[in-house]
C-alpha cells in the first residue's frame, strides 16, 4: 500500500466540475458514469493543498509575477526527467497549452496558410486553427499491428510552400504513443527541410509507463530546438488544469519575441496566482505522488486489458505508452459510429469521448479516462458488457 490513496472514490457533483456537472450539455443526459474529459478523479499533492491554503489564508490575491525561484522549478523539472538542459530566459506563460497553440497561429502564420495536424488528435488543434484564415493540413496517423504510427510518405506529399507550421502531440492525445527518438528525428527532418516550426505539445509527457522514455523533440539538435516551441503544464500530470498555468519553451530568441508580443497584445500574461504556486510546488515536491500515480494508473492499464479480454473480447484497449486517456478499439462490435456512440450513452449510461470527435481514424474508437478509482473502471466495464449482453438477446 502506498502513501497515496488513489482508490478514494471523491464526489465531484456540484462543484463546477466540467466532467461531472456538465454531463447533460455534453452528451445530453446526466445519469452518465464519467469517464471523459481529461482531468483525474484523484486529489492532488497534498503539498500542493498545502501551499494553496496557505494563499487563501494570506486574503489578498492581487496581480501576480513569476519569480526566478518559479522559473528555476521548470528549468530542474524538465531537466530531471527529461534529460533537457533549458535555460529560464526560454521560458515563457500560456493560461493553457491550447491558447498558446492559439497564440502561435496567430505570431508565426498568416491567412492561407496550412497547418499539419496528425489525426486522430486532441480536438482542439482543429479549432485552434479553424475560423482564422488558416487551413489544416491532415497527416493521419496509421494503425497498424494494435498501435499507430507516423505516415512520413504521407507528410511528404501534404507539404507544400504554404505549409507553414506542424502541431505536433508528444506523447499523442489520444493514441497514446511515446514517439521514439528515431521517429522525432526522422519527422524533425522533414520540418528542417521545409521549414516549418513545431509547435510541440508535451503536456502529458510526465505520465510515461514502464519501458517508454519521453523525448523532448527540441532536445534533439541546436537547429530543431530553435524551430521549436514545447508547451508544458503540470496541468496534467498534478491534475490541476483549473489552475490555468502553462510554460511556454521557446529557445530561439526571434520565435520567443514574436511569440511574446502576442501574449502581451492579447494582455494575458499576468497569471493566476494560485496556478503560479502550484506550478511551483508541484515541480519541486510533487515527484513522490507522481511515481505512486503511475503505478497505480499502469494497475488500471492491465486490469482494463484483462477485463475486455476475459468479458469483452470483441473490444480491445490500445494500449497505451503514455497519457491516461487511451482509445478502446470498438470496432469489433461491428456497430456504427452512431450506434457505438448510443451504446455507451444511452445503454450503457457511460460517457467517454467519441473516437470520430479527433478527426481521421478515429471512427470506431472511444477514448476512456482511466485515471479514475479502479471501483469506478469496473463499474464503468460492467455497464458495457451488461448493455451488451442485452443487444445479444
Amino acid at each position: 500500500m502506498g502513501k497515496y490513496n488513489f482508490d478514494a472514490i471523491i464526489d465531484r457533483h456540484h462543484t463546477s466540475c466540467e466532467k461531472w456537472d456538465f454531463l447533460k450539455d455534453k452528451f445530453g443526459r446526466d445519469d452518465l458514469l464519467a469517464m471523459w474529459v481529461a482531468d483525474m478523479d484523484f486529489t492532488v499533492p497534498p503539498e500542493v493543498i498545502e501551499v494553496l491554503k496557505e494563499r487563501v489564508d494570506h486574503g489578498i490575491f492581487g496581480y501576480t509575477g513569476r519569480t526566478d525561484s518559479y522559473f528555476d522549478s521548470i528549468v530542474q523539472w524538465v531537466g530531471k526527467r527529461h534529460g533537457w538542459k533549458v535555460e529560464a530566459d526560454w521560458i515563457r506563460h500560456a493560461p493553457g497549452v491550447v491558447p498558446a497553440l492559439s497564440m502561435s497561429v496567430l505570431a508565426f502564420t498568416q491567412p492561407g496558410d496550412g497547418i499539419l495536424v496528425q489525426p486522430p488528435v486532441y480536438p482542439p488543434f482543429y479549432s485552434a486553427v479553424n475560423g482564422r484564415g488558416r487551413r489544416i493540413v491532415e497527416n493521419p496517423l496509421v494503425f497498424r499491428d494494435g498501435r499507430f504510427e507516423m505516415d512520413f510518405d504521407d507528410l511528404e506529399k501534404k507539404i507544400d510552400s504554404s505549409v507553414k507550421m506542424l502541431f505536433l502531440c508528444n506523447p499523442h492525445n489520444p493514441v497514446g504513443r511515446v514517439w521514439t527518438e528515431e521517429e522525432l528525428k526522422r519527422l524533425g527532418e522533414i520540418c528542417e527541410r521545409h521549414d516549418l516550426i513545431i509547435v510541440s505539445d508535451e503536456i502529458h509527457s510526465d505520465i510515461i509507463f514502464n519501458g517508454f522514455r519521453h523525448v523532448p523533440i527540441a532536445s534533439l539538435s541546436p537547429e530543431l530546438a530553435a524551430r521549436t516551441i514545447t508547451c508544458i503544464a503540470p496541468s496534467k500530470t498534478f491534475n490541476i488544469a483549473g489552475l490555468s498555468t502553462s510554460a511556454i519553451i521557446i529557445p530561439n530568441k526571434r520565435i520567443r519575441d514574436n511569440y511574446t508580443a502576442v501574449l502581451d497584445f492579447l494582455h494575458i500574461d499576468g497569471g493566476n496566482i494560485f496556478g503560479t504556486f502550484a506550478l511551483e510546488t508541484a515541480y519541486r515536491k510533487g515527484e513522490p505522488w507522481l511515481e505512486e500515480l503511475i503505478e497505480y494508473l499502469e494497475g488500471n492499464v492491465n486490469f482494463i486489458e484483462d477485463y475486455l479480454k476475459e468479458n469483452i473480447p470483441s473490444i480491445k484497449l490500445v494500449r497505451p505508452e503514455a497519457t491516461y486517456v487511451p482509445f478502446l478499439d470498438c470496432r469489433g462490435l461491428g456497430l456504427s459510429n452512431g450506434a457505438l456512440f448510443d451504446l455507451l450513452i444511452n445503454k450503457a449510461r457511460v460517457a467517454m469521448n467519441n473516437g470520430a470527435w479527433f478527426g481521421k481514424g478515429g471512427e470506431g474508437f472511444m477514448r476512456i479516462n482511466i485515471a479514475t478509482p479502479r471501483a469506478l473502471i469496473k463499474e464503468g466495464l460492467d455497464r458495457i458488457a451488461r448493455a451488451l449482453a442485452c443487444i445479444e438477446k
